[in-house]
C-alpha cells in the first residue's frame, strides 16, 4: 500500500494530464529517438534563467557535451552485435535547465505511461471517442548532472520504479538506500571526495579554513559532509560557511568576499559550487583587489573546466581542483568534432550550440545579438573554434553502458530462447532491473572497472588538478597527483610565484619553549604562553615543572642538572678570611714560642703558664675552623666541623672564665676572711677548663650519634628567579639552628666570662689580667653581637652561603685575634723588647694579698671623708719573701692625683 502522498502526487499529475490531453504529447524542447527499449536523459543544456524565466544561456560543456555523450553511447550501443542483440535502444532526452523544479515538471514525461487516464467522458467535435497515441514507456533514466535536481526526480521515479542512474550528482545524501532506492551513480559520492579535500588541507598544513556553498543539496551536502570528515580528523576549524543563493546578485559575491577577509589567515576555501558561482566568486575577488590571495580548492563541479576560470586566469591561479578519475574518449572526440548541422538534426539544441560556438546567427530571428556575423554552415568543430572534451563525458558513456548491460543481463535471463524482447522482460518491472544494475561489473569507457556497491555507489577515485600559469606556457590546469582512498601529490605551484606552501592557519606555530592556549570554541586557534621559572614544554600544550634538583635547558624542551657549587679556595669570600686566619696562626704560633722559650720568666708565669697555653691552643683552633668551612665538604670534613666549630671557642673561653673566676672568688673571699679559696691552683684550673671542655666535647659526640655528619646538596639555597642562575649548594648537613647550638655552649661561657669581668673591673691595677680580660670580653660580645643580625639576615638571600661562611669565619678570626691582642701581645712586647722588667721580684704570701685587698676596700670606703683626695697607697714587694710580714707605704695624697690603691706584682 503506497503513502498517503503517492497518491496525492498520483492526483496532481493525472490532472495535469488531462488538462494537457489535447496539446501535442511531446514537449517542443526535448530529443526522441525510437527504439525497442526508451531511455530517459537529463541535462542541463541550459542555465538557469534570469527571474521570470526558467532557462538562460546555453551550456556548451555541461550541457551540450554531455548530451551528445549519450547519443554517441546509444549509436555504439545499436551497432554492437554483442550486447543487447536484436535490441535497438531509444531515448527521451530533456532539459532541466539546471532548476530542480524545473527539471520535476519536466520529468512527469517518464511516468505518462505508468498512469492510467479516464477518457470516457472524453469526445471529439463529432462525438467519436478521440485516439491517443500512447507514450512510450521509459525502462531506466540517465541523468541528472546537479545533485539537487537527481533528488528532485528520484523521488518521482522511486513512486514508479523507474531505475536511475546519475552521471555527475554527488551528494552524500543520494548514498540513502532507503529513501533514494532506485538511484545508482557511476561517480563517487561528495563523502569521497570531502575526504580527499580533507586529506589535502591537512598535507598542505592548513588547519584554518572557510567553505562556500551553492545553495542545495549539492553544495549544502557537501559541505555538511567536508566539516563532519573534518571533525572527525581533527586539527581543522573552519572559520566560517558562506552560502550563495540561487537567486544571486553581484553583491552577493562581494559580500561573501568581504566576509571572507573578516578571518584573512583562513586563506583555503572549499567550495562546493556550480560553475556559474566559481566565476561569481573569482570576479568578486578580482574586484576586491585580493588576487593571489585567496587558496581555493575545488570540488568536481569545478574539475578541470575552462568556463568557471574563462578571462578570470590570474584569480584562478593556485587553485586544487578534484575530478572523478577519467580519460578522454578518443572516439567522442572524432564524433563530436564530425557533428555539424545537416548530420545531427536530432538534437533540437545544436543549433543554439553552433550560433554559441562560432559566436555568429544562422538566422535574423536569433536570440543571439552580441554579434552580427552569420554563420555559413561551413564551420567546424575544433578547427573553427576551440574544443576540449568536458570532463564527465566519460561518466555518461559509463552510465548508458551500465544500463544496457543490465538490460542485456536481464534479457539474457528473462528471454534465453527469444531474440529481442520476450513478455517476461517487458512485465518484469524497475525493481527486478534495479537488481541487474547493482550486480553489473564491466571495463567502463576509459578502460576502468565500472561496479556499484550496495548503496549504488561508484568507488571513489579522483585526479587532483592544479590551475598553473607561468611565463613558459599558457595557463591550464595540471595534474598534481590522485586520490584512491590515499593522497598522492606530485610538485605543486602557487600564486605570487611562491615556492613554499601558503599557509592558511589561525595561530602561527609556537616557537620551543612555548605552549598552545586554545582559544574557547576554536581549537586550531590558540595564543602562545612561554614556559616560565622551572617549567619546561611537556608537549604541545603544556608546560611541566622540573624536579627540585633540575632547572629547564635553554630552549625549555627539557630539565636539565642543576650546577653544584661550593665556596671555591679563590672566591673573595674565601680569600679574606683565609688571609686573615693564616695571619692570626702565624702570630698565634709566635706568641706560643716566645712563651714557651720564656716559660720560667716572671711575666710568663705570673700570666699563669698552664691556662695561658690552653687559651693559645683555643685561639689557634679558632683560626683553623676557617680552612674546615671553606674546605670541600665530604665526610671527613663534616666530622672535623662540628667538632672544631664550637671547640676553639669553648677552649678559649673556659681558660679566660677560670682565671676571672678565680680573681672574682680571691677578692670576694679576701673581703671576708684571710683564708684562701679552694681551687684556685694550676691544676684546679686545668681541670676545671677541661670540665667545661668535656661539656661542648659531649653535646658534639651526642649530635653525632643523633645524627651522623654527611654531605647534601642544597637546591633550594640559590634557587633564583632565574633559573639560569639556579645553583645547589655543596654543604655539610649542618643546619643554621644546628650550627647556632654548637656555639651556643661557647656563647654562653663567653657571656659568663664578661659577667665576671664585669665583677673584677674594681681590681687593682695590673692585678692578674683582670682589665685586658674585661676588654677582651667587651669586644668580643660587640663582635658576635654585630654576627647574629648579619647572619640571620642572610638567611634569605641567594649569596647565604658566601655571606655566613664568610662572616662566621671573620668573626672566629676577631674574637681570636682580640684575645690574642689584649692578653698577650703586651706581654711579648715586654719580654721581647724590654727584657729588664722581667725580672723576678719578691715574692708574697696569699696573706699579704688578703690584707691589700682589705686595705683596699677599706680605703675606697674612706676616701670620701678626705678633702683633698683618697690616699695613694702602693704595696710593695721590698721585704724579705720570708718575712711574715710586708711593709705598706701609704703616701700622703697630693691635690694632682686622685686616690686609688695600686698593688703590684700581686699572684
Amino acid at each position: 500500500t503506497k503513502p498517503y502522498f503517492t497518491w496525492k502526487v498520483l492526483c496532481v499529475m493525472k490532472a495535469l494530464f488531462d488538462l494537457t490531453a489535447s496539446q501535442e504529447i511531446y514537449a517542443p524542447h526535448s530529443i526522441r529517438m525510437e527504439g525497442d527499449l526508451t531511455l530517459g536523459g537529463l541535462f542541463p543544456v541550459h542555465a538557469r534563467g534570469i527571474p521570470g524565466e526558467p532557462c538562460g544561456d546555453i551550456k556548451k560543456e555541461n550541457g551540450i557535451h554531455r548530451l551528445e555523450a549519450m547519443m554517441y553511447a546509444l549509436d555504439q550501443i545499436n551497432s554492437d552485435d554483442d550486447l543487447l542483440p536484436n535490441v535497438t535502444l531509444g531515448a527521451r532526452v530533456l532539459d532541466t535547465c539546471s532548476r530542480d523544479t524545473y527539471a520535476l515538471e519536466k520529468s512527469l514525461t517518464f511516468v505518462q505511461a505508468l498512469i492510467q487516464k479516464d477518457t470516457s467522458d472524453v469526445r471529439c467535435t463529432n462525438g467519436e471517442p478521440p485516439v491517443f497515441v500512447k507514450p512510450e514507456k521509459v525502462v531506466g533514466v540517465i541523468g541528472a548532472s546537479a545533485s539537487s535536481v537527481s533528488i528532485m526526480v528520484a523521488n518521482i521515479l522511486r513512486l514508479f520504479q523507474i531505475p536511475q542512474i546519475s552521471y555527475a550528482s554527488t551528494a552524500p545524501e543520494l548514498s540513502d538506500d532507503r529513501r533514494y532506492d532506485f538511484f545508482s551513480r557511476v561517480v563517487p559520492p561528495d563523502s569521497f571526495q570531502a575526504q580527499a579535500m580533507v586529506d589535502i588541507v591537512k598535507a598542505m598544513g592548513w588547519n584554518y579554513v572557510s567553505t562556500i556553498a551553492s545553495e542545495g543539496s549539492y553544495g549544502e551536502k557537501g559541505v555538511d559532509a567536508f566539516q563532519q570528515l573534518s571533525r572527525e580528523a581533527g586539527g581543522i576549524c573552519i572559520a566560517q560557511s558562506l552560502k550563495i543563493p540561487h537567486s544571486h546578485k553581484q553583491e552577493n559575491f562581494d559580500k561573501i568576499i568581504r566576509l571572507l577577509l573578516d578571518t584573512r589567515y583562513a586563506r583555503a576555501v572549499v567550495l562546493f559550487t556550480s560553475d556559474e558561482d566559481i566565476r561569481g566568486i573569482l570576479n568578486a575577488s578580482k574586484r576586491a583587489d585580493q588576487v593571489g590571495h585567496f587558496l581555493w580548492i575545488g570540488s568536481d563541479s569545478w574539475g578541470a573546466k575552462i568556463s568557471p576560470v574563462h578571462q578570470l586566469e590570474e584569480a584562478a591561479v593556485g587553485a586544487v581542483t578534484i575530478l572523478p578519475k577519467r580519460a578522454t574518449i578518443a572516439g567522442f572526440d572524432a564524433y563530436f568534432t564530425s557533428r555539424t548541422l545537416e548530420n545531427n538534426r536530432r538534437n533540437v539544441w545544436f543549433a543554439e550550440y553552433w550560433e554559441e560556438n562560432f559566436n555568429c546567427k544562422l538566422m535574423s530571428s536569433s536570440k543571439k545579438e552580441d554579434t552580427s556575423r552569420k554563420c555559413t554552415g561551413q564551420e567546424r568543430i575544433g578547427i573553427d573554434s576551440k574544443y576540449e572534451q568536458e570532463g564527465k563525458v566519460q561518466f555518461v558513456i559509463d552510465a548508458v553502458y551500465a544500463l544496457a548491460h543490465a538490460l542485456h543481463n536481464m534479457q539474457r535471463d528473462l528471454c534465453p530462447d527469444v531474440s529481442g524482447i520476450c513478455e517476461d522482460m517487458d512485465l518484469a518491472g524497475g525493481k527486478k532491473l534495479l537488481k541487474y544494475i547493482r550486480s553489473v561489473t564491466f571495463n567502463g569507457s576509459a578502460g576502468t572497472s565500472v561496479t556499484f556497491n550496495k548503496n549504488g555507489d561508484a568507488p571513489g577515485r579522483y585526479d587532483l588538478f592544479q590551475y598553473q600559469m607561468d611565463n613558459n606556457s599558457s595557463p591550464g590546469y595540471k595534474n598534481i597527483g590522485q586520490w584512491m582512498e590515499t593522497l598522492q601529490l606530485n610538485d605543486m605551484q602557487w600564486p605570487n610565484g611562491q615556492t613554499e606552501i601558503p599557509s592558511s592557519v589561525c595561530s602561527l606555530p609556537c616557537r620551543t619553549g612555548e605552549r598552545k592556549k586554545a582559544v574557547k570554541g576554536m581549537p586550531c586557534c590558540w595564543h602562545c604562553e612561554p614556559c616560565d621559572g622551572y617549567q619546561y614544554q611537556y608537549d604541545a600544550t603544556s608546560c611541566k615543572l622540573c624536579s627540585y634538583n633540575m632547572r629547564p635547558n635553554p630552549n625549555r624542551t627539557a630539565c636539565q642538572p642543576i650546577p653544584i657549587v661550593k665556596l671555591e679556595w679563590h672566591s673573595p669570600w674565601a680569600v679574606i678570611p683565609v688571609f686573615l686566619a693564616m695571619l692570626g696562626i702565624i702570630a698565634t704560633i709566635f706568641v706560643m714560642a716566645t712563651f714557651v722559650r720564656h716559660n720560667d720568666t716572671p711575666i710568663v708565669r705570673a700570666s699563669g703558664r698552664e691556662l695561658s697555653y690552653v687559651l693559645l691552643t683555643g685561639i689557634f683552633l679558632c683560626y683553623i675552623i676557617t680552612f674546615l668551612m671553606i674546605a670541600k665538604p665530604d665526610v671527613a670534613v663534616c666530622s672535623f666541623r662540628r667538632i672544631f666549630l664550637g671547640l676553639g671557642m669553648c677552649i678559649s673561653y673556659a681558660a679566660l672564665l677560670t682565671k676571672t673566676n678565680r680573681i672574682y672568688r680571691i677578692f670576694e673571699e679576701g673581703k671576708k676572711s684571710v683564708t684562701a679559696p679552694r681551687l684556685i691552683s694550676p691544676t684546679s684550673q686545668l681541670a676545671i677548663t677541661t670540665c667545661l671542655i668535656a661539656i661542648q666535647l659531649l653535646g658534639v659526640f651526642i649530635w653525632f650519634g643523633v645524627d651522623p655528619p654527611n654531605t647534601i646538596i642544597d637546591y633550594d639555597e640559590q634557587k633564583t628567579v632565574n633559573p639560569d642562575q639556579a645553583r645547589g649548594v655543596l654543604k655539610c648537613d649542618i643546619t643554621d639552628l644546628q650550627m647556632i647550638c654548637s656555639l651556643g655552649y661557647s656563647i654562653l661561657l663567653m657571656v659568663t666570662c664578661t659577667v665576671y669581668a664585669i665583677k673584677t673591673r674594681g681590681v687593682p691595677e695590673n692585678f692578674n689580667e683582670a682589665k685586658p680580660i674585661g676588654f677582651t670580653m667587651y669586644t668580643t660580645c660587640i663582635v658576635w653581637l654585630a654576627f647574629i643580625p648579619i647572619f640571620f639576615g642572610t638567611a634569605q638571600s641567594a649569596e647565604k652561603l658566601y655571606i655566613q661562611t664568610t662572616t662566621l669565619c671573620i668573626s672566629m678570626n676577631l674574637s681570636a685575634s682580640v684575645a690574642l691582642g689584649m692578653l698577650y701581645i703586651p706581654k711579648v712586647y715586654v719580654i721581647i723588647f724590654h727584657p729588664e722588667l722581667n725580672v723576678q721580684k719578691r715574692k708574697r704570701s696569699f696573706k699579704a694579698v688578703v690584707t691589700a685587698a682589705s686595705l683596699t676596700t677599706r680605703l675606697s670606703h674612706k676616701t670620701s671623708d678626705r678633702p683633698n683626695g683618697e690616699a695613694k697607697t702602693e704595696l710593695c714587694e721590698n721585704v724579705d719573701p720570708n718575712s711574715k710580714f710586708h711593709h705598706i707605704r701609704v703616701h700622703k695624697p697630693s691635690p694632682n692625683y686622685s686616690t686609688g690603691l695600686v698593688l703590684k706584682n700581686c699572684l
